[in-house]
């Protein structure tokens, strides 16, 4: 058994150093030797291995582990973006031969030089990649990513019903964005302990001085106030060698306190060379000796955060501050009156009881449209009509009745069971739009269909059915097991352990 999965299944408190490969030897060889001390204040550790961090050009995660000069524990990632099924299914195969046996599912982050509008760049979420490495490999560990620092009721709903997908596709354990409200995270382990059969929850972390917080504006997802600048950059006025020792000890405070929290344990970031962790190591032991419940770590985690002459520190964006469980938002009346004309036509044309739709449903399963002019006939028809409506690009699977008659295929990442982590107060990570799945969320909310943004796993769009009419395989005669609606996919893999406990 894996050293990660033998901590989360004996409630061991566990670190996980985030590894980005680089083809440089000095950097391997760091890590190595971080590796080497195998602990942590006494708790375990393991190395994730990211995929395409930085680049489309860096290492594999499999080639980077065969590029250690000795064995270490790992967790390799996977990131849909520019991904397909079989891509996934080929790492997983990888992974056999090399005996590895544990696989972190991310959607990931925008491909860089990805634009709306240009060649669609297809990005294999992590809600179907769960799915298919379920049902291939039923007893890997699997874990994927949840980000709790949402600030709209929109975006953080939406991130906690995508959730629950992830928990019912087959994760075994969840890792967090990285983030510096202490509040978020807690709320995330309420949000979890709720769930019918909880799982481990991992926290992002990393040491955050001036310049990292400069870096870390360029990456999606991840919540830096005006206020943490000040105060970081206020604390760099005194010396770097100050603020480099103060960002150490908030990050040992904050593991201290996630922990306290009930987190099974921790991903730190940037930590790169032995003397880091050593230094890191210290200031735990120093806070773990004073502090022993999260009633003594709050004033200090407080303290840690302030600086004479600064002003007081607050997490949250000065436009918001959503907590879970709070009801703001609302559908408006344009968006609600869109749904229902939308789900009156579907029922109309699509449910395949009326005449209307029967007599439809003949039409299109026509022999004539199983030629290939006819297919391209119906296919440039389909196109026509949806394309204007919905922004339909034709996907040859629809899923419109799944996705409140939202395409998916108009977020640039073309996801449908949910957001990414890249959101800011609802706006897409790539800047130029709200995040469909916002909308999807009030219109969800004002139409009393919550439930679908939970409970409908989505499956992926083979490469395939794509740019061809997904008419004629709706009316196609199914069994039990068959379509239902716009693609309505069975919620758990036949072989997915979790079948019983669907989210």
């Amino acid at each position: 058994m894996s050293l990660l999965k033998t901590a989360l299944r004996e409630k061991t408190f566990v670190c996980v150093m985030e590894f980005v490969p680089k083809p440089s030897t000095e950097r391997f060889a760091a890590m190595q030797a971080i590796m080497a001390r195998a602990h942590l204040c006494g708790w375990p550790m393991t190395v994730a291995i990211g995929d395409r961090v930085g680049s489309p050009l860096d290492l594999s995660p499999l080639d980077a582990f065969s590029s250690f000069s000795a064995c270490v524990p790992a967790l390799l990632h996977f990131s849909g973006k520019d991904r397909e099924r079989h891509q996934l299914l080929a790492q997983l195969q990888r992974m056999d031969a090399a005996g590895l046996d544990q696989l972190l599912l991310l959607t990931g982050d925008r491909l860089p030089g990805h634009q709306p509008g240009q060649r669609p760049v297809r990005y294999l979420e992590s809600v179907a990649a769960l799915q298919i490495a379920r049902q291939a490999r039923p007893h890997w560990l699997l874990g994927a990513a949840l980000n709790p620092f949402k600030y709209r009721e929109e975006e953080g709903g939406a991130q906690y019903f995508k959730a629950e997908k992830k928990l019912a596709a087959g994760a075994d354990f969840l890792t967090l964005q990285l983030g510096f409200d202490a509040d978020k995270h807690h709320e995330a382990v309420l949000w979890m302990n709720r769930q019918a059969n909880p799982k481990p929850l991992l926290a992002c972390l990393m040491s955050l001085t001036h310049g990292r917080a400069a870096m870390l504006e360029q990456v999606a997802g991840v919540t830096l106030t005006q206020s943490m600048r000040d105060m970081l950059e206020a604390e760099t006025a005194v010396s770097k060698a100050h603020a480099q020792a103060r960002s150490v000890d908030r990050l040992a405070l904050q593991i201290i306190g996630v922990k306290l929290m009930g987190y099974a344990g921790v991903h730190l970031s940037g930590i790169h060379e032995l003397k880091q962790l050593v230094a890191l190591e210290q200031r735990i032991e120093h806070w773990q000796a004073r502090i022993h419940s999260l009633e003594q770590w709050a004033p200090a985690w407080t303290a840690s955060w302030q600086v004479p002459g600064v002003p007081a520190v607050v997490f949250h964006p000065e436009q918001a501050n959503w907590r879970n469980g709070e009801s703001h938002g609302t559908a408006s009346t344009k968006e609600k009156l869109r749904y229902h004309l939308m789900h009156g036509l579907h029922a109309l044309l699509f449910n395949r009881n009326t005449w209307l739709s029967k007599a439809f449903g003949w039409a299109v399963g026509q022999p004539l449209w199983a030629t290939a002019s006819g297919a391209r006939l119906l296919h440039g028809l389909e196109r026509s009509v949806k394309r204007p409506l919905l922004g339909c690009d034709t996907c040859g699977s629809c899923r419109l009745q799944d996705t409140l008659y939202i395409c998916p295929e108009t977020c640039p990442k073309g996801l449908a069971n949910g957001p990414c982590g890249g959101t800011a107060l609802n706006r897409c990570e790539f800047g130029d739009r709200e995040c469909i799945h916002s909308v999807k969320y009030r219109t969800a909310k004002a139409v009393r269909q919550s439930a679908v943004l939970s409970e409908r796993l989505i499956p992926c769009v083979e490469v395939q059915s794509r740019q061809r009419s997904s008419w004629p395989a709706w009316f196609e005669v199914q069994g039990p097991e068959g379509l239902n609606g716009c693609t309505r996919p069975r919620s758990q893999p036949e072989s997915s352990p979790r079948a019983a406990h669907r989210q």
